[in-house]
């Protein structure tokens, strides 16, 4: 498998890159921005992007979508819970940072326990709603992409709308911790870390929070 992350815009969003060496079919994760250094990146892996995922609906996520997909081709998928983030401006949040970004709905509509194939890979769809309601992280392997949901610890905010503190950390620990300890977190924003450290060292995941 081809797993790779950078981050990208001035939000420093973390985009991910994840291709079959097989088939050289690939799929872009959360194109935030700076959608002709992510084309040139397929580019150089002689990679051919077949979807474009989303790990949830926020501008510093999806703001390179239209370029990445006018590109590629490529089919976009959105949890169902986060698809009137793409049509809706004031959703997306793009509204409030003065850019009004809006795109066409997406080509598939994700739900809990969905498979993504790419090449002879295949992808899990893991829904971990409370950063936003249709928030999910992927199962890549013996890696997980964790969106804004999970991060080297901390966890994702809770204060935009559809957010709710009490569902993010419940979908963490029932959806996430029950992972080996070795798995590896890649998530939305900074570093990556482990699933064995986030539940020792991570202070969000503590009982007393």
């Amino acid at each position: 498998m081809i797993l790779e992350g950078f981050p990208v815009g001035s939000m420093e969003a973390n985009c991910y890159i994840i291709g079959c060496p097989e088939t050289k079919e690939a799929a872009v994760v959360d194109p935030g921005a700076e959608g002709g250094r992510i084309l040139r990146r397929l580019e150089q892996l002689e990679l051919k992007c077949r979807y474009i995922i989303l790990t949830h609906g926020h501008i510093d996520h999806i703001g390179a979508l239209g370029q990445v997909r006018e590109a590629t081709g490529a089919q976009v998928l959105i949890h169902r819970d986060d698809a009137h983030m793409l049509t809706s401006s004031g959703s997306n949040l793009s509204l409030y940072m003065g850019l009004s970004v809006t795109y066409p709905p997406a080509d598939r509509l994700l739900e809990d326990g969905d498979t993504i194939s790419i090449g002879k890979l295949t992808l899990r769809v893991i829904h971990t709603p409370g950063h936003t309601p249709g928030g999910i992280c992927l199962e890549a392997g013996d890696s997980l992409i964790t969106g804004d949901t999970l991060f080297a610890g901390s966890v994702g905010r809770s204060d935009f709308p559809g957010g709710n503190h009490q569902q993010l950390i419940q979908s963490i620990k029932e959806k996430l911790l029950v992972y080996p300890p070795e798995t590896r977190v890649l998530p939305g924003h900074g570093p990556s870390s482990t699933i064995g450290d986030e539940a020792r060292y991570n202070p969000f995941l503590n009982d007393r929070w």
